[in-house]
């Protein structure tokens, strides 16, 4: 009997040929999915607004407002160490007892796409990702919102169809994922190339999942900045104050970009040898060892608060927050004391990664940031390069994504950025070949890969 192409290729084994783009998108099932996506992105990036709100008014009440109603002479340095013990406690206590085991760990770096979680992992991945931002671990919000706004997707999808397949499930969650980030990163385009590429999404599967998830990422856009306006609460969205001075570049700044961008590379192996060493003491005893760690973030910040100065807010959190004022007032700060907040950042950073559960984006910008800063002094360098250096090589060293690295550098210093894009692009291209030559930087458990 014969037997059609298709069957045949089935039954050699061979994989089943990739969907034509443009028939998908003719089909009805395509075109409702477009409409879900759109209406998805309402509620779904309401919800990431009010996680981020709520974190941010918990952030503000227990390091600013509290303090300074109870302290005259301004927030003495302890105060940060007990809420950093609280942080572990609490986390260790999400990721121990609730299923789902908080969501996925940032030790192994930034991962979207593959399974979403389920309903009954999502409040974990909350809770933890709660506990960890609001009370001073050093980690982002992205990971936890892309997995939340692709969980509620999925989930949705499950309830108004329980046997959906799995490609329809794969475009409405990404479409989630989305909303969730539309202006975290400043931009819903950026937002939307950071998950394509860590995902690996390409081919015909690129413009299938791209549109939708666009479609959900403006109104997501549009939905942050309304409910801003409505409750003036802010607009949570990565931007400088003020950018230093946009200068041509030169074969000097060209040059330093090579030995930076290493040097960004070795920093990064060093920041997850430290995450990834810690893991297997976390696993031995998850609530003791990650209140511990949590306390080791707190003494961090309460020491470089003694040493410099300034305050310990700089060395807690994700960095988003305290970054423009570190680039508007950089005159203020001399080298030692950037080079000091740099390593106390990279220490927490590090501690942060083993055991708590947020994103790795923000805390790679910072540091880079802060030590392009610190080297804007060299012999032939300026601000707006070293920055942009800075930036590109730390978020390539941590993310592993060139493309989404080099977006991130020159958006960043807004239209300053673009004179530094060949400066940023060595700087990246330098900081991904010697990441990917240096060794695993510390031994990983079986089935922990993601």
């Amino acid at each position: 009997m014969a037997t059609s192409d298709s069957s045949h290729a089935t039954m050699s084994g061979s994989p089943p040929p990739a969907p034509d783009p443009a028939v998908v998108i003719r089909s009805r099932p395509y075109l409702t999915a477009l409409v879900l996506a759109t209406l998805l992105g309402i509620p779904i990036s309401g919800v990431a607004y009010g996680f981020l709100a709520l974190v941010t008014q918990v952030q503000d009440y227990l390091f600013t407002d509290l303090p300074g109603d109870l302290f005259a002479g301004g927030t003495p340095a302890w105060w940060p160490v007990p809420f950093l013990l609280l942080c572990g406690l609490l986390t260790g206590l999400t990721i121990r007892h609730l299923p789902g085991n908080g969501g996925h760990s940032p030790a192994f770096g930034f991962v979207a796409g593959g399974a979403q979680p389920v309903d009954r992992e999502l409040p974990a991945i909350v809770l933890a990702s709660f506990a960890t931002l609001a009370l001073g671990a050093v980690l982002g919000p992205e990971a936890p919102l892309i997995a939340i706004g692709g969980g509620l997707a999925a989930l949705v999808v499950h309830l108004l169809k329980k046997d959906a397949p799995p490609m329809a499930v794969t475009i409405m969650a990404s479409a989630g994922s989305f909303a969730a980030i539309s202006t975290l990163l400043g931009s819903p385009l950026l937002g939307a190339f950071l998950i394509m590429e860590s995902a690996g999404i390409a081919g015909a599967t690129l413009s299938l999942v791209a549109l939708p998830g666009l479609l959900a990422s403006g109104v997501g856009a549009i939905v942050f900045v309304g409910l801003d306006s409505w409750t003036g609460l802010g607009d949570f969205s990565l931007a400088l104050t003020s950018v230093p001075p946009a200068v041509a570049p030169t074969v000097a700044t060209l040059a330093w970009a090579v030995p930076l961008g290493a040097a960004a590379a070795c920093l990064g192996w060093v920041i997850r040898w430290i995450g990834l060493s810690l893991r297997p003491i976390v696993h031995r005893s998850r609530v003791l060892v990650t209140a511990c760690l949590g306390l080791a973030i707190g003494l961090t910040a309460m020491a470089y608060q003694l040493v410099s100065g300034h305050s310990f807010t700089q060395v807690l959190f994700s960095g988003q927050d305290n970054l423009p004022a570190v680039v508007a007032h950089a005159a203020d700060y001399s080298v030692g004391t950037l080079l000091l907040l740099a390593a106390c950042k990279t220490l927490a950073y590090g501690l942060s990664l083993s055991a708590f559960r947020g994103g790795p984006v923000f805390p790679a910008i910072f540091i880079g940031a802060v030590l392009g800063i610190a080297v804007s002094g060299v012999p032939g360098m300026a601000t707006a390069p070293a920055m942009g250096i800075g930036i590109g090589a730390m978020c390539t060293a941590m993310l592993r994504l060139p493309l989404t690295s080099t977006l991130l550098a020159t958006l960043l210093l807004g239209a300053d950025g673009l004179s530094t894009t060949p400066e940023v692009v060595v700087a990246v291209a330098v900081a991904y070949v010697v990441t990917m030559i240096l060794p695993v930087p510390a031994a990983i458990r079986p089935g922990e890969v993601p």
